[in-house]
C-alpha cells in the first residue's frame, strides 16, 4: 500500500478506487474548476506517459503555475491518474522481485482497463455522460484503447507527444523487455537535452529540472538507495512502443470517433513529420482533427519554455465552438 501523499493545491481532492486489479488500488487527484466553462462540469481526465506520474507533468508548478491551473482557469475539472506501479498507486507485487522473473508490467491492454475503471469513477462521481482526455506518449495507446471501446464516454481527445505505428521491419524482432526497469535522474535531464539542436538555447533551465528531479526522485520511496538515484518503474509501455515501431500500434485509430488533437514539439525526434502524418490520416472516423506542432519543443513539452503554447492550444481545442460538416453539407 502507498502512503497518503501531500495535496499539491489546498483544493486538490484525492481518491484511491479499485481497478481492474483486485489487489491493487488506483491513485486519482483533482482539481475542479473555480468557475465551470459556461455553467457547466466539464472533466479531463490526463494520462500520463511511460516514466513518471500525474504529480510531476500536469500538476507540477513551474513558477507558481501548472499545466492543470492553466485548464483549471479555462473552466475544466482536472482529474489525473496514476497507473499501477507510478506515483501514489499501489506497486505491482512483482516490482519487488527481479525484473527478469516477470512480463513487461503495465502494458497498454493492463492499462486501458485502469483508464476505464478512473473514467467511470470521474463519470459517476460528477453525475455527467462523458469526458475529454489528455494523454502524453505511451498514455496514447492505453487511451486510444479506451476511446476506441468506449466512444459514447469520450467527448474530445488531446495528444500531445503520442506514439504512432512505423512499418514493420521484417529483419528485426521486437526487443524483449523485462518486468520493470530503473530511471535515473540524469536519464531525464538527456530527454530534455538530445533533441534539442546544436547552437539552440535550452528549453528547460536547470534551476528548473533540478527541482523537478528532486520531486521525480520523491515519487519512489526508494529511489535514493539506488546508485545513481533512479525510479523504479513498470516496463511494459516499453515493450508496447517498440512494438509500435515494429508495425503494431496497440489501439486503432480508426476505431475513435471523437474529436482528437495531436500536439507535438518541432524536435521531437519520437514524433516526426511522417509518424504525426500517419496518425493523423488513421483517424478515419473523427469528425474533427487537428494536426499542431509548437515550435522549439521536444517531447516533454509540457515541461518547457513553449508550455503556455500547449495549454492554449489543448484548452481551445476542448472547449470545442468547431463544429463538423452534418452530411447534408458535405
Amino acid at each position: 500500500m502507498v502512503s497518503s501523499p501531500p495535496k499539491l493545491d489546498p483544493r486538490e481532492e484525492h481518491f484511491r478506487i479499485p481497478g481492474p486489479n483486485p489487489k491493487l488500488k488506483l491513485f486519482l487527484r483533482y482539481l475542479p474548476a473555480v468557475r465551470p466553462a459556461g455553467g457547466d462540469r466539464r472533466p479531463v481526465l490526463y494520462v500520463h506517459g511511460a516514466t513518471f506520474p500525474s504529480a510531476l507533468s500536469i500538476a507540477h508548478r513551474f513558477d507558481g503555475i501548472s499545466w492543470r491551473d492553466a485548464l483549471n482557469e479555462a473552466g475544466f475539472d482536472v482529474w489525473a491518474l496514476d497507473f499501477n506501479g507510478f506515483g501514489h498507486s499501489d506497486r505491482y507485487e512483482a516490482m519487488a522481485e527481479p525484473a527478469e522473473l516477470h512480463a513487461p508490467l503495465c502494458d497498454s491492454q493492463d492499462a486501458a482497463g485502469q483508464v476505464e475503471a478512473a473514467a467511470r469513477f470521474i463519470l459517476d462521481h460528477q453525475g455527467v455522460s462523458r469526458l475529454s482526455l489528455i494523454s502524453h506518449s505511451w498514455g496514447s495507446m492505453p487511451a486510444g484503447r479506451f476511446a476506441a471501446k468506449h466512444a459514447a464516454l469520450v467527448d474530445r481527445w488531446v495528444l500531445f507527444g503520442p506514439i504512432a505505428r512505423r512499418p514493420p521491419r521484417d529483419s528485426e524482432s521486437v526487443p524483449s523487455a523485462p518486468a520493470w526497469r530503473i530511471v535515473a535522474v540524469e536519464d531525464q535531464w538527456k530527454r530534455f537535452v538530445e533533441d534539442v539542436p546544436p547552437g539552440e538555447a535550452p528549453v528547460l533551465s536547470r534551476r528548473h529540472f533540478d527541482r523537478w528531479g528532486e520531486a521525480y526522485l520523491d515519487s519512489d520511496a526508494t529511489s535514493r538507495s539506488r546508485n545513481p538515484a533512479g525510479v523504479k518503474v513498470p516496463a511494459g509501455p516499453v515493450g508496447d512502443i517498440q512494438r509500435a515501431w515494429h508495425g503494431t500500434l496497440a489501439y486503432d485509430p480508426g476505431l475513435v470517433q471523437a474529436p482528437v488533437a495531436v500536439i507535438r514539439g518541432e524536435w521531437d525526434s519520437l514524433m516526426p513529420d511522417e509518424d504525426a502524418r500517419w496518425l493523423f490520416d488513421a483517424f478515419k472516423a473523427s469528425p474533427i482533427k487537428r494536426d499542431v506542432k509548437i515550435n522549439r519543443a521536444t517531447h516533454l513539452m509540457h515541461l518547457e519554455i513553449m508550455r503556455a503554447a500547449l495549454h492554449r492550444e489543448t484548452s481551445t481545442f476542448l472547449l470545442g465552438g468547431d463544429r463538423a460538416p452534418s452530411p447534408q453539407a458535405a
